[in-house]
């Protein structure tokens, strides 16, 4: 199993500092719901404390949660990449405290400094990696039938 990559902890100091003068501060309630699939993306989080589900809406079955996010999370990547749309939805667990980007100056701050741009692309990348194999191991384990191993 792959594990979490942080984004702010894998820049580089130069780069999570220019990063962050782009970020303030949020919250949110518990329940409180962040996003849903197929909304706008316009922006992202990194979540300083609390918890947040991600979730998925299969077509004929209930919402199913694939993620469960937590401190230092990268919460929110559909505002790297046209079409610009949640993938998935996303809900607060407990009270959520988080840095939160808007995702237009994210991008056109990557656009100024393609060496930024190049750190936060790899690291963004990471993360879906790891959201992947994570989505596709919980949807296995929901949906394909399980069998015995025979003696």
């Amino acid at each position: 199993m792959t594990t979490t990559k942080r984004l702010l902890r894998s820049l580089p100091a130069e780069y999570r500092d220019r990063l962050m003068e782009l970020a303030r501060e949020v919250s949110f309630p518990e329940d409180a719901r962040i996003f849903e699939e197929h909304g706008t993306a316009d922006r992202f989080w990194v979540i300083r404390s609390g918890a947040v589900t991600l979730d998925l809406q299969l077509p004929g079955r209930r919402v199913v949660t694939v993620e469960t996010l937590g401190t230092g999370d990268l919460l929110g990547w559909s505002w790297l990449f046209p079409p610009y749309e949640w993938g998935f939805g996303a809900e607060a667990l407990s009270p959520v405290r988080a840095y939160e980007f808007d995702g237009a100056d994210a991008r056109a701050l990557c656009e100024q400094n393609p060496a930024l741009g190049f750190a936060v692309m790899r690291a963004v990348a990471e993360v879906l990696g790891h959201r992947l194999h994570t989505a596709r191991s919980r949807l296995l384990d929901l949906y394909v039938p399980h069998t015995a191993d025979p003696l």
